[in-house]
This record gives structure tokens, C-alpha cells and sequence, in this order.
């Protein structure tokens, strides 16, 4: 088909390593905090366990990505990431006290951290200036397709097995399996022989920041300013509740989100190649006033449905596109430390974002949380479009 013509070998295993990998993770998804609750986890540690896991993620992400650089090597990263995702999930079945539920939940993040960098940077390499949307369109149709695929194998298996969660732990490790076995069918084809040794500390990534491009760091300020306030897609789902959803279909309309953006992240990167990358992520933004201002104001469960398929084109609009930009901005040579930099910090954004839209709506209820997250955004909006101006560092050639 002359639509795929830019989707590589590579992009392919890649992409149905991440459709695996998000398969298992998302089928735990939905249960996951009902399961810590039968084993005795209370709300306040559910939240500490969490909030350590996604700040481990976060701060590894940038740390890896520096460390694949400096290696010039790719896809260990992504095989050892992929690897300690997929072990983790029998383990929290297996494990049920405290420390080892936090050792085998680290783990899986930590897989995350590792394989975040090095992926997209081998996606970066498999695309030109004039593809990128594309590629990292296509990979992200596919990571959200396991999105779809993840609750509906959860909800499927609990109506005939009800509230047995332990064996979905187990069943989830069969798509992680099928990710890591997939994952030994890429191949590094950056040549390492001439490559200078160099030291890598934990926080040596930050060293990025200073160095990186003037474009880079402008538009990192504006990425991070947004994530500030993108907080967790739970206070959505939330607000769903609040509309008059019954849990069904509260988890029907999760699905509903990730289908519409596993349809639409494909085909918006296609688009966002031929009207440029920064115009598409404003677009994006512009969706996410939107549906967060009519969180504020709407309380009707169509309208609710209504834009959740408009936060679906949304994230559809951003994720892949954000990364892609980046790599368009940044020296091929950091092309993993950029990314891996930028998504770490993204990574810490939420966690903050997260528990100052929880403290807002505590506050003053969940209208004033989508009222100040939008608003905000309108910000970033103008900032990308009078402040930013299109600019690629010419050495993207593909390896």
C-alpha cells in the first residue's frame, strides 16, 4: 500500500512490540487499584506506590536515553526495557506483601525508563524531516490499539471470572512474552567501532539542557509548562462518574478515548508532515481546551461522550507529534537523550500536575480543576504560535 510506503521493518516490530507491551499493561489498568485494595493496600499507599513508580520512569527515562547515545547502541535498551515490563507482571501475582508489590511495580517502570529513548530514537532514525509524523504516527496508532485491546480482554475475562485478578496478572504476561521475542528481530545499525567511551551519572542527561539547541529548550519550556497542567486521565473518568456514568460505562467510554486515538494517531501524522509538526500540536492543544472548558460546564452523559471522542483526536495530536518534533530539533547524535530528557521531565510534570488538579478539586470542586487546566493551556497556545517558529536540524537521514 502506497499509504505505508514510509513504514519500515523496524517500524513494524516496533510498533507491535508496544501493541504487546500495552496490551498487558493496560489490561491491568482497570483492576489494578481494586487488586492492591484486596491485598491490603490502602488508598495512601496505592498513591505513594504509584507516584514512586512513575518519578523512578521519569528520572530513568533521561538517564537511559544518555546512556544510549553515549553507547551508540539502541536495542539492548529496548530489549532489557521490554523484559523487565513483561517479568513484573506474574510477579505482583506471585508477591503480594508490601516491598515486593513496590520492587515488582518499580520494575515495570523502570523497563519503561530504559526502553523510552532508545525505541524512539530508533523510530526517529527510520524517518526523514518529511516522514516523522508518520512514523511516530503509525507507532502510536499501534501502542494505543493495545490500549483498546488490554480492558476489553479484562472486562471479557472478569464477566466469567469474577474479581479473580490474581490469573489476569499471569494472562497478562503472555502479550509482555510475545513483546520481548518480538523485540530480537531489530537489529542496531549504528557502526560503534569509533565510538569514545564516555562516563554516564544518573543525572548526567541534565548536562543536555545546557548544550542542547536554543529551538530545543524553547520548546521543551512550552512542552513542560502544558504537562504542568495535563493532569491524569483518572480526574476524566472521574467527571464521567460525576455525570451519571455507572463504572460499565465509565470504563466503555476509557475504551471508546483509546480506540479514537489508535484510529486517528495514524492518519493526523500523515497530515501533520504536510502542514508541519508545530501547527498540528497547536491543533492539539486547541482540542484539549476545548474538552477540558466543556468539562467544566457540561455535566450531560452525551456530551461527556461527545468529547471524550474529541480527547481521543487530542492525544491522537500530540503524543507522537511532540516526540517527533523533538527529534526534528535536536542533533541526531542525542537524538535518545532529547527525547528521553524531554519525556522524563514530561514524566514528573504529570505526577505534579496530577496532584495539584486532585488539590484543586478538593478545593473547589472538579469545574474549577478543567477550568484553570484549560485556561492555562489557551496560554501555551499562544506561546507555540508567536513565539515558536519551525526549525529542523538537517541531519536526519535515515541509517
Amino acid at each position: 500500500m502506497k499509504i505505508l510506503n514510509h513504514i519500515t521493518k523496524t517500524v513494524w516490530v516496533l510498533s507491535l512490540v508496544s501493541l504487546f507491551t500495552d496490551t498487558a499493561s493496560e489490561m491491568l489498568y482497570p483492576i489494578m487499584p481494586i487488586y492492591l485494595k484486596t491485598i491490603g493496600f490502602s488508598i495512601v499507599l496505592i498513591g505513594i506506590l504509584e507516584g514512586f513508580a512513575e518519578a523512578l520512569a521519569g528520572l530513568s527515562k533521561g538517564y537511559f536515553g544518555k546512556l544510549s547515545d553515549n553507547s551508540r547502541k539502541r536495542v539492548p535498551f529496548v530489549q532489557l526495557g521490554y523484559s523487565l515490563s513483561a517479568v513484573s507482571k506474574p510477579m505482583m501475582a506471585v508477591f503480594v506483601f508490601p516491598f515486593w508489590i513496590f520492587f515488582a511495580r518499580a520494575l515495570d517502570r523502570l523497563g519503561k525508563g530504559i526502553r523510552t529513548g532508545a525505541r524512539d530514537a530508533i523510530l526517529s532514525d527510520e524517518a526523514t524531516a518529511d516522514s516523522k509524523g508518520e512514523i511516530f504516527g503509525f507507532h502510536r496508532s499501534m501502542d494505543t490499539l493495545g490500549a483498546v485491546l488490554g480492558p476489553v480482554i479484562a472486562l471479557s475475562y472478569l464477566y466469567f471470572y469474577p474479581q479473580e485478578y490474581k490469573m489476569l496478572f499471569y494472562i497478562a504476561f503472555i502479550p509482555g512474552l510475545l513483546a520481548v521475542l518480538a523485540s530480537f528481530l531489530v537489529k542496531d545499525k549504528i557502526k560503534t567501532h569509533s565510538i569514545e567511551k564516555k562516563t554516564t551519572s544518573f543525572f548526567s542527561f541534565l548536562d543536555y539542557w545546557k548544550t542542547s539547541p536554543a529551538q530545543y529548550r524553547k520548546v521543551v519550556l512550552g512542552l513542560l509548562a502544558f504537562a504542568l497542567f495535563n493532569s491524569s486521565d483518572v480526574f476524566l473518568l472521574l467527571k464521567a462518574k460525576q455525570a451519571g456514568l455507572d463504572d460499565t460505562n465509565v470504563i466503555g467510554v476509557y475504551i471508546f478515548y483509546n480506540l479514537v486515538f489508535a484510529l486517528s494517531a495514524f492518519p493526523i501524522g500523515i497530515l501533520a508532515d504536510k502542514i508541519g509538526l508545530r501547527k498540528m500540536f497547536i491543533f492539539g492543544l486547541s482540542l484539549f481546551a476545548i474538552v477540558y472548558f466543556g468539562m467544566a460546564f457540561s455535566n450531560g452523559i452525551y456530551a461527556i461522550a461527545l468529547l471524550f471522542f474529541i480527547y481521543g483526536v487530542y492525544a491522537a495530536a500530540t503524543e507522537g507529534i511532540s516526540k517527533a518534533w523533538i527529534s526534528t530539533i535536536s542533533d541526531k547524535k542525542d537524538t535518545a537523550t532529547a527525547i528521553g530528557t524531554y519525556s522524563g521531565f514530561q514524566s514528573i510534570g504529570a505526577l505534579m500536575a496530577s496532584s495539584l488538579a486532585g488539590l484543586i478539586w478538593y478545593q473547589f470542586g472538579a469545574d474549577a480543576t478543567f477550568f484553570t487546566a484549560a485556561t492555562v493551556t489557551l496560554l501555551v497556545i499562544i506561546y507555540f504560535s508567536f513565539f515558536i517558529k519551525d526549525k529542523i536540524i538537517k541531519n536526519d537521514t535515515p541509517t
